[in-house]
Protein backbone atom coordinates (compact mmCIF):
# COMPACT_ATOMS: atom_id res chain seq x y z
CA UNK A 1 0.00 0.00 0.00
CA UNK A 2 1.38 3.38 -0.89
CA UNK A 3 1.37 6.31 1.46
CA UNK A 4 -1.94 7.32 -0.14
CA UNK A 5 -3.82 6.56 3.09
CA UNK A 6 -2.25 9.80 4.27
CA UNK A 7 -4.23 11.68 1.64
CA UNK A 8 -7.72 10.28 2.33
CA UNK A 9 -9.90 12.97 3.92
CA UNK A 10 -11.18 12.20 7.41
CA UNK A 11 -12.74 14.34 10.11
CA UNK A 12 -11.71 14.58 13.73
CA UNK A 13 -14.45 13.76 16.21
CA UNK A 14 -14.65 17.50 16.89
CA UNK A 15 -15.48 18.17 13.22
CA UNK A 16 -12.22 19.50 11.79
CA UNK A 17 -11.25 18.20 8.37
CA UNK A 18 -7.88 16.43 8.29
CA UNK A 19 -6.05 13.35 7.00
CA UNK A 20 -3.91 10.69 8.63
CA UNK A 21 -1.06 12.63 7.01
CA UNK A 22 -0.92 14.55 10.29
CA UNK A 23 0.68 11.38 11.70
CA UNK A 24 3.18 10.87 8.87
CA UNK A 25 6.42 9.37 10.20
CA UNK A 26 4.68 7.66 13.11
CA UNK A 27 3.34 4.13 13.53
CA UNK A 28 -0.44 4.37 13.44
CA UNK A 29 -2.87 1.83 14.88
CA UNK A 30 -6.28 2.36 13.26
CA UNK A 31 -9.18 0.82 15.21
CA UNK A 32 -12.93 0.87 14.54
CA UNK A 33 -14.43 1.41 17.98
CA UNK A 34 -17.84 1.24 19.66
CA UNK A 35 -19.20 2.25 23.06
CA UNK A 36 -21.82 -0.47 23.63
CA UNK A 37 -19.93 -3.60 22.61
CA UNK A 38 -18.67 -6.53 24.63
CA UNK A 39 -15.20 -5.47 23.46
CA UNK A 40 -15.61 -1.84 24.61
CA UNK A 41 -13.34 -2.44 27.65
CA UNK A 42 -10.50 -2.60 25.10
CA UNK A 43 -10.56 1.22 25.24
CA UNK A 44 -8.70 0.97 28.55
CA UNK A 45 -5.98 -1.22 27.07
CA UNK A 46 -5.74 0.88 23.92
CA UNK A 47 -5.22 4.01 25.99
CA UNK A 48 -2.56 2.24 28.07
CA UNK A 49 -0.83 1.11 24.85
CA UNK A 50 -0.95 4.69 23.56
CA UNK A 51 0.43 6.11 26.82
CA UNK A 52 3.22 3.51 26.87
CA UNK A 53 4.40 3.94 23.28
CA UNK A 54 3.39 7.41 22.08
CA UNK A 55 6.79 8.91 22.97
CA UNK A 56 8.34 6.20 20.77
CA UNK A 57 6.14 7.17 17.83
CA UNK A 58 2.84 5.26 18.20
CA UNK A 59 -0.46 6.97 17.46
CA UNK A 60 -3.85 5.35 17.91
CA UNK A 61 -6.61 6.50 15.60
CA UNK A 62 -10.09 5.52 16.82
CA UNK A 63 -12.90 5.55 14.27
CA UNK A 64 -16.32 4.99 15.84
CA UNK A 65 -18.69 2.94 13.70
CA UNK A 66 -22.28 1.88 14.17
CA UNK A 67 -22.08 -0.96 11.65
CA UNK A 68 -22.30 -3.84 14.11
CA UNK A 69 -25.58 -4.43 15.95
CA UNK A 70 -26.07 -0.70 16.53
CA UNK A 71 -23.33 -0.66 19.17
CA UNK A 72 -22.26 2.93 18.50
CA UNK A 73 -25.54 4.88 18.37
CA UNK A 74 -24.33 8.15 19.89
CA UNK A 75 -23.33 11.43 18.35
CA UNK A 76 -19.67 12.36 18.05
CA UNK A 77 -20.04 14.54 21.14
CA UNK A 78 -21.59 11.68 23.14
CA UNK A 79 -18.91 9.25 21.96
CA UNK A 80 -16.11 11.61 22.92
CA UNK A 81 -17.63 12.29 26.34
CA UNK A 82 -18.02 8.55 26.95
CA UNK A 83 -14.46 7.72 25.89
CA UNK A 84 -12.81 10.46 27.90
CA UNK A 85 -15.10 10.15 30.90
CA UNK A 86 -15.19 6.38 31.29
CA UNK A 87 -11.78 5.35 29.93
CA UNK A 88 -9.68 8.53 30.02
CA UNK A 89 -9.02 8.26 26.29
CA UNK A 90 -6.46 10.78 25.06
CA UNK A 91 -5.62 9.15 21.73
CA UNK A 92 -7.13 10.80 18.65
CA UNK A 93 -10.76 10.01 17.89
CA UNK A 94 -12.33 10.67 14.52
CA UNK A 95 -15.79 11.11 13.03
CA UNK A 96 -18.18 8.15 13.19
CA UNK A 97 -17.96 6.39 9.80
CA UNK A 98 -19.19 3.25 8.03
CA UNK A 99 -16.48 0.57 7.81
CA UNK A 100 -18.33 -2.18 5.92
CA UNK A 101 -20.44 -2.56 2.81
CA UNK A 102 -20.62 -0.57 -0.38
CA UNK A 103 -20.78 2.72 1.54
CA UNK A 104 -17.67 2.12 3.66
CA UNK A 105 -15.39 5.09 4.16
CA UNK A 106 -12.54 5.28 1.60
CA UNK A 107 -9.98 4.95 4.41
CA UNK A 108 -11.40 1.55 5.34
CA UNK A 109 -11.62 0.51 1.69
CA UNK A 110 -7.88 1.25 1.40
CA UNK A 111 -6.99 -0.48 4.68
CA UNK A 112 -8.94 -3.62 3.74
CA UNK A 113 -7.46 -3.68 0.23
CA UNK A 114 -3.96 -3.52 1.74
CA UNK A 115 -4.62 -6.23 4.36
CA UNK A 116 -7.60 -8.38 3.37
CA UNK A 117 -7.09 -10.90 6.17
CA UNK A 118 -7.10 -10.32 9.91
CA UNK A 119 -4.63 -12.23 12.08
CA UNK A 120 -5.97 -13.85 15.24
CA UNK A 121 -3.56 -14.11 18.14
CA UNK A 122 -6.06 -15.97 20.34
CA UNK A 123 -6.21 -19.19 18.33
CA UNK A 124 -10.02 -18.94 18.43
CA UNK A 125 -12.12 -17.94 15.46
CA UNK A 126 -13.91 -14.72 16.32
CA UNK A 127 -16.34 -15.47 13.49
CA UNK A 128 -17.26 -18.70 15.27
CA UNK A 129 -17.78 -16.74 18.49
CA UNK A 130 -20.19 -14.41 16.66
CA UNK A 131 -22.12 -17.41 15.32
CA UNK A 132 -22.60 -18.63 18.92
CA UNK A 133 -24.54 -15.40 19.52
CA UNK A 134 -26.64 -15.95 16.41
CA UNK A 135 -24.75 -13.32 14.42
CA UNK A 136 -23.86 -14.08 10.83
CA UNK A 137 -20.31 -12.76 10.41
CA UNK A 138 -19.26 -10.70 7.42
CA UNK A 139 -17.40 -12.56 4.72
CA UNK A 140 -13.71 -11.79 4.30
CA UNK A 141 -12.25 -9.38 3.50
CA UNK A 142 -14.90 -7.21 5.22
CA UNK A 143 -14.37 -5.98 8.77
CA UNK A 144 -15.66 -8.68 11.09
CA UNK A 145 -16.69 -6.59 14.11
CA UNK A 146 -15.82 -3.64 16.33
CA UNK A 147 -12.21 -3.24 17.46
CA UNK A 148 -10.51 -4.69 14.40
CA UNK A 149 -7.01 -3.23 14.25
CA UNK A 150 -4.78 -2.10 11.36
CA UNK A 151 -1.11 -1.34 11.96
CA UNK A 152 0.38 1.25 9.61
CA UNK A 153 4.15 1.73 9.34
CA UNK A 154 5.97 5.04 9.57
CA UNK A 155 6.03 5.11 5.75
CA UNK A 156 2.28 4.60 5.44
CA UNK A 157 2.33 0.89 4.61
CA UNK A 158 -0.51 -1.16 6.12
CA UNK A 159 1.62 -3.93 7.61
CA UNK A 160 -0.80 -6.02 9.68
CA UNK A 161 -4.47 -6.46 10.51
CA UNK A 162 -5.66 -8.01 13.76
CA UNK A 163 -8.97 -9.67 14.66
CA UNK A 164 -11.35 -7.80 17.02
CA UNK A 165 -10.62 -10.07 19.98
CA UNK A 166 -6.92 -9.23 19.88
CA UNK A 167 -6.51 -7.48 23.20
CA UNK A 168 -4.19 -4.46 23.37
CA UNK A 169 -1.93 -6.29 25.84
CA UNK A 170 -1.63 -9.55 23.85
CA UNK A 171 2.09 -10.44 23.70
CA UNK A 172 2.06 -11.22 19.97
CA UNK A 173 0.27 -7.95 19.20
CA UNK A 174 2.58 -5.82 21.34
CA UNK A 175 5.63 -7.53 19.80
CA UNK A 176 4.52 -6.53 16.30
CA UNK A 177 3.97 -2.95 17.41
CA UNK A 178 7.36 -2.80 19.16
CA UNK A 179 9.08 -4.23 16.08
CA UNK A 180 7.41 -1.63 13.87
CA UNK A 181 8.40 1.16 16.24
CA UNK A 182 12.07 0.18 15.92
CA UNK A 183 11.95 0.52 12.11
CA UNK A 184 13.09 3.90 10.92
Amino acid sequence: MSASIYEIPVRKITGEETTLGEHRGKVVLVVNVASKCGLTPQYEGLEKLYETYRDKGLVLAGFPSNDFAGQEPGTNEEIQAFCTGKFGVKFPLYDKIPVVGSGKHPLYAALIAAQPEAVSVTGVSFADDLRKYGIVPNEAPEILWNFEKFLVSRSGQVVKRFAPDTTPDAKEFVAVIEAELTCV
